[in-house]
């Protein structure tokens, strides 16, 4: 089977943008505006000859507790439990909110391994705008552009890399035992 990389973060983040750019679509619908997207969402992405799983979420919300949020948050949860992998995406123009940390908490606590990418990086200094991220607790953060594609390839061959090449994941399903958090 394929890794399932699953994207998690707060609003108008990215996601649905680095969605795209990894399945090479526009099946994601793309807006400056919160709450587009309320369900998973699902594609195949490809690097050489590696395919993998890509699960697009809503806004996540770890502590809603009715309504249209917590539907979301409930669809997010899913995908957090089908993970091989979580990219928790923050935006490093906004810089790290208590919403980030909210979420932080709820996937320290998932069993998965997470890789913190900080999104909308074009044209900033990379150190500067991920100094501020550091405080979440994931390691080193990855600055990115999903809109422009600036890190993607890096970004990807480092969540690939503990996966077997003929995508056989029965064998390399990590666990909490094997967790390295990046």
């Amino acid at each position: 089977m394929k890794p399932t990389i699953v994207l998690v973060g707060r609003p108008n983040v990215g996601k649905s943008t680095l969605f795209n750019r990894l399945t090479r679509t526009r099946d994601a619908l793309v807006a400056d505006q919160p709450g587009l997207t309320r369900d998973r969402h699902y594609g195949i992405g490809r690097v050489g000859e590696r395919d993998y799983l890509v699960v697009d979420t809503a806004g996540f919300d770890p502590v809603a507790k009715d309504g249209i949020m917590h539907e979301m948050a409930r669809q997010a949860e899913q995908a957090i439990a089908e993970a091989d992998v979580l990219l928790f995406l923050v935006d490093g123009r906004a810089g790290r909110t208590p919403h980030d940390e909210q979420i932080a908490a709820r996937l320290r606590r998932a069993g998965r391994p997470v890789h913190l990418v900080v999104n909308k990086a074009e044209g900033l200094e990379r150190a500067l705008v991920s100094a501020d991220f550091h405080a979440l607790g994931f390691g080193a953060p990855l600055p990115v552009s999903a809109a422009h594609g600036d890190g993607i390839k890096q970004l990807v061959e480092l969540v690939l890399a503990p996966f077997p090449e003929d995508g056989d994941r029965k064998s390399t399903r990590l666990n909490s035992s094997h967790l390295v958090i990046s």
